[in-house]
């Protein structure tokens, strides 16, 4: 697939990156590679491929739930650089 510079310019837009002229022809190059590969699976017939999210047998392969006790109060809070009234203080991300 060919892919224009002003295309591939509002892709990088999209994805919020800014990139010089040398590395949007370098992206045309590769998105173009992406996108002609894509277009090579389109061609495939899956007409009799079941839908499948899960391609092992796996069912739940999480560890069971235990409860154990959890940290002390005083170890959680024991690195923290401030702390007020039991517990981290952080400082504001807004300007006042």
């Amino acid at each position: 697939m060919i892919l224009s510079i002003e295309e591939t310019a509002h892709v990088a837009h999209l994805a919020r990156l800014q990139l010089d002229s040398v590395e949007i022809e370098h992206m045309r190059d590769q998105l173009a590679a992406i996108l002609d590969y894509f277009a090579m699976l389109e061609e495939l017939d899956v007409t009799d491929v079941p839908r499948t999210a899960q391609v092992t047998d796996l069912v739940n392969a999480l560890r069971e739930d235990v409860v154990t006790p959890s940290l002390p109060h005083a170890a959680a809070l024991a690195n923290a650089r401030t702390t007020q009234d039991g517990a981290f203080r952080v400082g504001g991300i807004f300007d006042e």
